[in-house]
């Protein structure tokens, strides 16, 4: 057995949390790969590394003295350092390196990557394995994307060579070989390399919380956690805005067929949500989890026998195309047609797309309506269970919820709904109460 554990910053913010990350470790010998995050937020209105680290190059870029700030970052980790009681370990050298580049030619990505690096550089002192920068396994393109190919070629010769170490997430190299940090989804995707690469049998990812909820903890008190949700379920409640590992984070490991434990570094017996390729554990309720999204827009075209009319699709949609503008969902009828899309990208264009779909399908009318919210109720249990969209209609006609929109896909993994915005809070509470035990 061979785990890849990753840490995030709330989980190694201060010298305690350090400590409870390195028995969590040391408690399971199979644990062989750390990736860590940088430093997060000791107490509520305290500041984590990261912004600390843009704050630095900000100052640095325009040229004013950064001692100060040089000397406040040093400080947090000389903190976790002392009370690690790490005493013939020491950063001075790596910040005197810091200092020098980001007087001499502050980059905003080798900056923002620091915290990250010398966390590594903590926590492998700490453990006593190897350390191994992320800037010399991990690469991305001209365009600034991953460069799977080499990364994972790279990133697997070197973990042969250390049987158990510590990556550091968020960051690699540039093509043109200045340090790059991820768009988005850092560590994540990070530890979701390291597990592809040295070919784990899970991917850990350690949080302060113990998993995925059904649904927004802020629209329902107390929501159940998910113990098992697969990665198309994943990939629908992501999309609809629920709080998960960004796609960017999952490809890797999804594409090996490596499970993701989500675990709590509070709370580490929490057995957490297991994402999986695919499971024969029965789900206790017919729905996995429920998410939503406020704020879009329908624009609803009639033309009468427009069914029979080839290439009408195609030609609204090319109107949107003009326009730059994606759309969310397509429900259509026999001489309807409706295109729903997000509020921000379609306002102020509402009416040249307006016009180019007149000119390009010649509909006999076209309607625009604003405030739609829309709510997706998703789950594997819901092939197999009869009466799902049957209850759910009937527990927003019981709060006296229009019904504005409905869309299924053809694989049963979903329902997506649109309500009035002002609706989308009780529709999801109804929903949760109809559906989960």
């Amino acid at each position: 057995m061979k785990k890849v554990v990753k840490f995030g910053g709330s989980s190694l913010a201060n010298a305690e949390q350090f400590k409870k990350v390195g028995n969590i470790i040391k408690a399971d010998e199979s644990r062989v790969y750390v990736v860590p995050s940088a430093p997060g937020k000791r107490f509520k209105d305290d500041i984590k590394v990261t912004d600390m680290l843009l704050h630095l190059y900000a100052t640095a870029s325009e040229g004013k003295d950064i001692s100060e700030e040089v000397k406040a970052i040093k400080a947090r980790y000389d903190e976790i350092i002392t009370g690690l009681e790490l005493k013939d370990f020491s950063l001075d050298k790596d910040f005197e390196v810091i200092e020098k580049i980001m007087k001499e030619n502050p980059q905003r990505d080798y900056a923002a990557s620091r915290g990250e690096f010398l966390n590594g550089k903590i926590m492998a002192a700490y453990l006593g394995i190897d350390f191994i920068d992320a800037a010399e396994v991990i690469f991305f393109n001209e365009e600034g994307n991953l460069n799977s190919y080499k990364t994972e070629k790279q990133m697997a010769a070197r973990l042969e060579k250390s049987p158990r170490a510590v990556v550091p997430g968020f960051y690699g190299t540039g093509k043109d070989g200045n340090v790059k940090t991820f768009s988005r989804g850092g560590s994540d995707v990070t530890g979701s390399i390291v597990a592809q690469a040295s070919r784990a049998d899970v991917y850990e990812n350690w949080t302060d919380v113990s998993g995925f909820l059904v649904t927004d903890p802020r629209i329902v008190p107390n929501p159940k956690p998910i113990k098992y949700i697969t990665y198309r379920e994943l990939r629908e409640l992501s999309y609809m805005g629920a709080s998960v590992l960004h796609e960017d984070a999952i490809f890797p490991v999804r594409h090996c067929g490596i499970p993701i434990n989500i675990r709590n570094t509070n709370a580490p017996e929490d057995a957490g949500t297991w994402i999986v390729e695919s499971t024969a554990q029965k789900t206790e309720n017919v729905i996995t989890g429920i998410a939503g999204k406020k704020d879009f827009c329908t624009i609803f075209i009639t033309k009468a026998m427009m069914n029979s009319e080839i290439g009408f699709g195609r030609k609204v949609l090319q109107a949107f195309e003009e326009n730059d503008i994606s759309f969310e969902h397509m429900p259509s009828g026999i001489d309807t047609m409706t295109i729903v899309v997000h509020a921000d990208e379609f306002m102020h264009k509402e009416q040249s797309v307006v016009s180019a779909i007149h000119r390009l399908a010649e509909p006999d009318s076209v309607e625009i309506e604003s405030g739609l919210a829309l709510v997706a109720v998703v789950g594997r249990g819901m092939k197999s269970a009869s009466g799902t969209a049957g209850k759910l209609f009937s527990a927003l006609a019981a709060e006296g919820i229009n019904i504005k929109m409905i869309d299924q896909g053809s694989s049963e993994l979903n329902i997506i709904i649109g309500v009035k915005n002002d609706d989308f809070e009780t529709a999801i509470s109804a929903i949760y109460k109809t559906f989960i035990k």
